[in-house]
């Protein structure tokens, strides 16, 4: 290379980097205009509780936000996004060049975020005398921290922030620049000129879940009626977030989409300062910390005793109101989720605006399908009984069908059974129920019954046989339906015995007050 053609090179090299880029203009969105979520189950969840501190399911978000985007280079700030955000799921649309680049912030404004943030940097400490009240403002050195405490360096040496008995107040001289107030997803674009645009952002987030809860209340029957029942299931969706949805169309999918498992998504760091302080003096010498006391949670307060009067006036109340009580069925609905076909899933549309706080659950009826019929059926396992009578369980059986009164599907979830009383509706028992289609047969598990109770004796044995003595009793005033399993090997056919669901089971109608027996052989293992 010639010499002459270095210095060109080197003056265009000298030129560019003295001309001035271009600026990179901000606009901070930070409120959706239109917002809808569609929550999906946590995967494997079965028949466990939601988790409260953090929900395993997920949801579907679209945002809808209008911005005044200026010409040229521009950084777009979507302010309160989902902190459990998948970003790389993130799609925004409407802008006029898309989209050049997408970061989600993950540090979050806060007493924690800020001293992460000044680590190893200066901040000023201001400390106040009690017996004085003089302050005094002197300039440190965070050296460690957020997570365990705070050690600060001064003229003075190294020192623990809140842990000297002095009040004490940190200043920061700016907020740092990578921290935002709220979670938020900034995006990378360029416009040729300035242009209103309406964008609509679409991701994935955890930190979400739903499930149904059923109520069911079962109703009264005169003699030669059928058995009825009310089912009402309410739509639980659960926001383990720190944001507020509001105003939103909420959703929700049952069934199991095909989605790749991935690794947990990283929430957004930030909250408050947890700071414990463990004194060298004696106890009577540690001046007074409002900032330590602050900081240690206080205990659980113990449970509020009811008055005799209040529980006094209640049952003056439920006995007032007995008849009214008698009459009352399920929930009353004013607003009802939809449910509608997704392929293989099953969407429910809530028909109205709702809003989805941030750490808390949503409720809306879900369900509700009025006098079902269905049969009261007394189960049992042989194995589990012995020569001393005891309880049986008792479910509720229906088939999922128009005949019955259902005929809709119904998701998994949690069970309130109710009877009717003299005082009203009392609770019976509490169960699962699994996810049910169309045409498939419903269990529900209610509880066991005092009334009809079970022994099982074996009577003698053999080389090759034991011969067992089953007993059934029935105290109640009307006939109940039996249905005992028989673990082993029959020897033989047994009367009244028959395989239900590859089982051999005994079914038997036990008269009102009266008692049935079955003799039985099974082959010694």
């Amino acid at each position: 290379m010639n010499f002459s053609r270095f210095l060109t090179l080197l003056a265009l090299m000298l030129a560019l980097q003295a001309a001035p880029l271009a600026a990179q203009q901000l606009v901070v969105s930070e409120k959706p205009e239109n917002i809808s979520i569609t929550v999906y189950r946590a995967p494997g969840r079965g028949d466990r509780a939601i988790n409260a501190n953090w929900p395993q399911g997920y949801a579907l978000i679209t945002e809808t936000r209008t911005i005044l985007l200026p010409a040229g280079d521009a950084m777009v700030r979507f302010e309160g996004v989902s902190e459990g955000m998948f970003p790389e799921s993130a799609i925004v649309t409407g802008l006029p060049a898309g989209v050049r680049e997408k970061n989600r912030d993950a540090r979050l404004l806060s007493p924690q975020g800020l001293i992460d943030a000044y680590l190893k940097r200066e901040v000023s400490i201001t400390r106040t005398n009690k017996a004085t009240g003089l302050s005094r403002t002197q300039n440190v050195f965070i050296t460690a921290g957020p997570d365990g405490g705070v050690i600060f360096e001064s003229d003075e040496g190294f020192e623990a922030l809140r842990c000297t008995g002095l009040p004490e107040r940190m200043t920061f001289a700016k907020q740092p620049a990578d921290l935002a107030a709220k979670p938020t997803l900034s995006i990378l674009t360029t416009s040729r000129t300035a242009v209103t645009a309406t964008l609509t952002l679409t991701y994935l987030a955890s930190g979400f879940d739903w499930q149904a809860n059923y109520v069911v209340t079962v109703k009264e029957r005169a003699a030669g009626e059928e058995s009825k029942l009310d089912l009402f299931a309410w739509l639980t969706v659960a926001n383990g977030g720190n944001q507020s949805f509001e105003n939103a169309n909420m959703m929700a999918i049952a069934g199991e989409p095909n989605r790749e498992r991935r690794t947990d998504q990283v929430r957004p760091t930030g909250g408050a300062l947890r700071i414990r302080c463990w004194p060298m003096q004696r106890t009577d010498q540690v001046p007074y910390n409002p900032g330590y006391l602050a900081a240690i949670p206080p205990p659980a307060p113990p449970p509020m005793a009811m008055r005799s009067e209040a529980v006094e006036e209640i049952m003056v109340t439920a006995q007032r109101r007995n008849g009214a009580m008698m009459d009352m069925a399920a929930p009353v609905a004013a607003v009802v989720a939809e449910q509608e076909d997704l392929g293989d899933l099953k969407l429910y549309r809530v028909p109205e605006r709702v809003t989805v706080n941030a750490k808390g659950q949503k409720q809306v009826a879900m369900i509700v399908q009025p006098k079902v019929t269905y049969d009261r059926i007394y189960v049992a396992n042989a194995r589990d009984y012995s020569d001393a009578s005891a309880p049986i369980s008792y479910i509720l059986r229906s088939k999922n069908d128009r005949q019955n009164g259902l005929g809709v599907p119904l998701p998994s979830g949690k069970v309130a059974v109710f009877e009717n009383s003299a005082f009203g509706p009392l609770l019976a028992g509490e169960g699962d129920l699994p996810d049910r289609t169309i045409d498939d047969e419903i269990e529900i598990v209610v509880g066991q019954s005092a009334d009809v109770r079970l022994s099982v004796t074996e009577v003698r044995r053999s080389e090759s046989r034991q011969y067992w003595r089953a007993k059934i009793s029935n105290a109640r005033d009307h006939p109940v339906t039996v249905e005992m399993e028989i673990t082993g090997e029959l020897a033989g056919r047994v009367k009244g015995i028959r395989k239900i669901d590859g089982v051999p089971t005994w079914r038997v109608i036990v008269p009102a007050n009266d008692e049935v027996t079955l003799d039985y052989e099974t082959k010694s293992s």
